[in-house]
């Protein structure tokens, strides 16, 4: 089914359901949470994920960066950071599948007042940790972590970082001063970690009071120390519940590992055609798997060669290798965006991507394999995967 006629055939479908009736329907079902510059896309598809059905766009005109599903506790929950030059920054959530949504004048992310500082963006939502079913994480800009504990009905700025004596030191990357990047540990509800950038890492060991840059071996090549304590302007970094002391990072110029919670870095930039990029993320079953779409260079913010390749790991980055069957290998100057590449949890993994000239892709088979899902989409910023009924997926 090509995009059009899959776009016609949800818009055709008027037929009112309950939330039970969507619910029951959609369980089982393949959900690709697309955030895009101009609202946000649902594209469905069954376990074979062969023929998608498109459900869009929601916010139609606002940008969205950040998408969850929050399946925990018995919800169905979307979560969306959207931005509108009327209504501004806020989090919105559906319980129904996106029938219905929360008011875009809630303002439930703010500041606390007399800091002198207002949202500028929601880039990223995490569901915490399945110990903690009603935790969920937000990273906003001016880079802020903030927490909600009523499954994101209102919202606590975690002041621990905000007070930390770098923080006034840092300085905005291309995109902003954002933190696009929360990492926890599922096992200790006192340990996790954040990206800013021009930030770097930093990690929590006491449930978020104290903050500590973690940042050795990660070079700041546009810096003239080019090993700061901080200031790193990452771009990335995933782990997985298996091992989450094992991280990889993608930095502005750098690829790296660390397997003791940032507390050292090594560099893992074997084989890539370029070790500068935006999206990382982690194969759903295996802590050594990981996968990366390398740009040119950070003045040419395009795929190298022209060539569209998302290139694996199955080695814990020792090696790497490109996978290209299905995707363009001539003119495909596309650019991948840091929460753009995702993968959902079924035993033959999918992996997607979305690109910023509004083009989808996926693999049914851990990236052997790629088809286009979507063409024509505004520019796609943000790409998540899950499997209905399947909770932390």
């Amino acid at each position: 089914m090509t995009f059009a006629e899959s776009l016609a055939e949800s818009r055709a479908d008027t037929h009112p359901e309950t939330r039970s009736e969507t619910k029951a329907k959609a369980r089982g079902e393949v959900v690709l949470m697309v955030g895009t510059v101009k609202g946000a896309f649902f594209i469905w598809s069954d376990a074979a994920r062969t023929s998608w059905r498109i459900d869009g766009p929601h916010f139609p005109g606002e940008s969205v960066y950040a998408l969850a599903l929050d399946q925990r506790n018995g919800r169905h929950r979307l979560l969306a950071g959207t931005r509108s030059f009327h209504w501004g920054s806020v989090v919105r959530w559906s319980d129904d599948f996106g029938q219905s949504w929360t008011a875009p004048d809630r303002q439930n992310i703010k500041f606390p007042a007399g800091l002198g500082v207002s949202l500028v963006q929601v880039w990223q939502i995490l569901p915490g940790r399945a110990s903690q079913p009603d935790v969920i994480y937000a990273g906003v800009e001016p880079a802020a972590l903030f927490e909600s504990r009523d499954a994101g009905e209102t919202w606590d700025m975690v002041r621990g970082l905000h007070d930390n004596d770098d923080r006034p030191k840092w300085q905005p990357g291309g995109g902003g001063l954002c933190l696009h990047t929360i990492v926890v540990d599922p096992n200790d509800a006192r340990r996790m970690a954040i990206a800013v950038s021009s930030g770097g890492f930093y990690r929590t060991d006491d449930g978020g009071n104290n903050w500590q840059a973690r940042n050795v071996g990660v070079r700041a090549e546009f810096m003239p120390d080019k090993y700061p304590k901080f200031g790193q302007c990452v771009h990335k970094v995933v782990n997985h519940p298996a091992r989450p002391e094992r991280l990889f990072l993608q930095n502005h110029w750098g690829l790296y590992r660390s397997d003791n919670w940032g507390d050292s870095w090594t560099d893992i930039a074997n084989g890539v055609p370029s070790d500068f990029g935006f999206s990382m993320q982690m194969h759903p079953h295996d802590p050594d798997t990981v996968y990366i779409v390398p740009i040119e260079s950070d003045q040419f913010r395009c795929v190298p060669e022209a060539k569209l390749r998302v290139y694996r790991t199955t080695d814990a980055g020792a090696s790497w290798e490109p996978l290209a069957n299905g995707l363009p290998q001539k003119d495909a100057y596309e650019t991948i965006l840091r929460d753009a590449l995702s993968a959902d949890s079924l035993p033959s993994a999918g992996i997607y991507f979305g690109t910023r000239s509004g083009k989808l892709f996926g693999s049914a088979n851990d990236g052997e394999n790629w088809n286009e899902i979507a063409g024509g989409l505004p520019s796609i910023v943000c790409v998540k995967a899950a499997v209905v009924g399947t909770p932390m997926s």
